[in-house]
C-alpha cells in the first residue's frame, strides 16, 4: 500500500504520527498547499521511529483535481487519503479516481440548500455528489470509503455493530458527541479556541440539521429526510468517564445521510454538545454575515468572511498544550435487544487530552479523528475490508475494526472503546 495523504493540518499531522507505528504500508506521502507544513509533518513522523524512511512530503493544490491526480500518479499512490476541509472533497475524490487509486475521507461533499426554502426541504444532501458517481468507482473496481473519521466514521462502525450484535430492532441511532474540554491562556484563564476547523464548525452547525425517519407523517412516507432549524431540540446527555451532563443540539452531519443506507432503524439523528458560548458566537457570526463563503472586497482585496474568521483563531493543531479534559464520541442506540427486551445502549470512545499529548503530541479532538482512517487503511491493506464503488463504514464488517482499535499495542492501536447501558 502506498498512501497519498492530502492535508498536513491537525488531523493529517496526527494521522502520520499514528501511522508511523504500523507496518502495513510501504510509502506515505504527505501533501499540502504549504510544502513546509507538509515537510514538518513528514519529519515529525520520521522522528518517531528509528530508521524510518517511508514518509516524504510534496506540494499540491487540493482544489485542483488534475493536480491531485498528477501527484497520485507520480508517487504511485494506491490510496488517496483526504485530510483537509470538506470544501476540497470533490477535487480530491475526482483526482483519486482519475489516478486509478482508492480513496478515503472523513467528511463528505457539501450540502446545498436554497436560502429561501422551508426548513422541511432538504435540497442537495451531504455526500450526494459522491454517491452520484458510485457507478464510475464500481466500474473502475476502486473503493471510495466515505466518512471514516470519528464522527462520521467510528460512530458508523458502532451502528453496524449494534445492528449485527446487540439489537433485533432499532428505534433510533443517535450520534451524541460531548466533551469537558477547556483551553487556557498563559495566565490560566479560559479562552475560546475551537478543537477543530472553525470553517467546518460554521458549515455544519449553521446549516439546517438533517434528520431521517421511517414512516414520518403518519405513515404516508416509507422513509424520508427532513431538516430542522439549527440548534433544535436541545437535550442533556450524560457522557461517561467523568465528562458528565452536556446539553446537545441537532447539527448537520454525515451519519444521518450514511446510516440509513445500510442499517435498519426507525430514526437517525446527530446531536453535538456545542455549549452556550459556541452557539452564541455562531449566531452572532451569522447575524453579521461572517459565516459567508462568498468573497467580499476589502480595500481592493477579495476575501471570504468565513476564511477571515478561521484565520483569526488559533490553529487547532497548536492548542493541545493549553487544553485540558476529555472528548467523547459515541452512538446512543435504542430499540429491542437480541433477547426481545427493550434496550438502550451507548457505544462510545473517550480520549483524554493529557494522554494524546503525552503519547503523540496531538490534541485529543484531532487525534481521535485521525486514528480511525489509519485503522481503516490497515484493514484495507490486509484484505479484511474490501469493496468497490462508494461506500460508508456501515457497509463493512465492524468487529475487525473495533478489535484492532482496542487491542493492546503492538498487535492493535491500544485505544479501547466502551459500552454503557442507559
Amino acid at each position: 500500500m502506498r498512501v497519498l495523504m492530502v492535508g498536513a493540518g491537525g488531523v493529517g499531522d496526527a494521522a502520520a504520527r499514528i501511522a508511523v507505528e504500523r507496518d502495513f504500508f510501504e510509502a506515505w506521502v504527505v501533501a499540502d498547499y504549504d510544502p513546509e507544513r507538509a515537510e514538518r509533518t513528514a519529519a515529525a513522523a520520521r522522528g518517531r521511529r528509528t530508521g524510518e524512511e517511508r514518509f516524504s512530503a510534496a506540494q499540491v493544490d487540493a482544489s485542483d483535481a488534475d493536480a491531485v491526480a498528477a501527484l497520485a500518479r507520480e508517487v504511485r499512490a494506491t490510496h488517496v487519503f483526504n485530510a483537509v476541509d470538506p470544501r476540497f472533497v470533490m477535487p480530491i475524490f475526482t483526482g483519486a479516481l482519475a489516478a486509478d487509486a482508492h480513496y478515503l475521507d472523513m467528511a463528505m461533499s457539501l450540502s446545498v440548500r436554497h436560502p429561501d426554502a422551508p426548513y422541511e426541504q432538504v435540497g442537495v444532501k451531504l455526500g450526494d455528489e459522491q454517491f452520484a458517481r458510485a457507478g464510475e468507482w464500481e466500474a473502475a473496481g476502486r473503493l471510495a470509503l466515505l466518512g471514516i473519521g470519528v464522527e462520521p466514521g467510528l460512530s458508523d462502525v458502532f451502528a453496524r455493530y449494534a445492528a449485527d450484535e446487540l439489537f433485533d430492532h432499532i428505534d433510533e441511532l443517535g450520534t451524541r458527541d460531548g466533551a469537558n474540554l477547556v483551553i487556557r491562556d498563559d495566565d490560566g484563564n479560559e479562552v475560546f479556541a475551537p478543537g477543530f476547523s472553525m470553517w467546518t464548525i460554521i458549515e455544519e452547525c449553521l446549516n439546517p440539521p438533517v434528520v431521517w425517519e421511517r414512516e414520518r407523517g403518519g405513515g404516508d412516507l416509507e422513509k424520508g429526510f427532513f431538516t430542522l432549524p439549527p440548534f433544535s431540540e436541545p437535550e442533556v446527555f450524560d457522557f461517561p468517564d467523568g465528562i458528565g451532563p452536556v446539553e446537545c443540539v441537532h447539527v448537520e452531519h454525515e451519519e444521518v445521510l450514511l446510516m440509513p443506507r445500510w442499517v435498519e432503524a426507525d430514526r437517525v439523528t446527530f446531536k453535538y454538545g456545542l455549549g452556550e458560548e459556541m452557539i452564541t458566537i455562531l449566531k452572532t457570526l451569522h447575524t453579521l454575515g461572517l459565516d459567508s463563503t462568498e468573497p467580499v472586497t476589502v480595500k481592493g482585496v477579495q476575501v471570504s468572511p468565513r476564511d477571515v474568521v478561521a484565520a483569526c483563531l488559533p490553529d487547532p493543531a497548536t492548542i493541545g498544550p493549553r487544553m485540558e479534559g476529555k472528548t467523547c464520541a459515541g452512538l446512543w442506540v435504542t430499540g429491542t435487544g437480541k433477547d426481545g427486551a427493550p434496550r438502550s445502549t451507548y457505544l462510545y470512545h473517550v480520549v483524554d487530552n493529557a494522554d494524546s499529548m503525552r503519547d503523540y503530541g496531538a490534541q485529543c479532538v484531532v487525534w481521535q479523528t485521525a486514528i480511525n482512517p489509519v485503522v481503516a487503511l490497515e484493514l484495507l491493506a490486509n484484505g479484511t475490508w474490501s469493496g468497490s464503488g462508494v461506500l460508508g463504514p456501515e457497509a463493512l464488517p465492524p468487529k475487525p475494526f473495533l478489535d484492532l482499535l482496542a487491542a493492546p499495542k503492538p498487535e492493535g492501536y491500544g485505544s479501547p472503546w466502551g459500552m454503557e447501558e442507559k
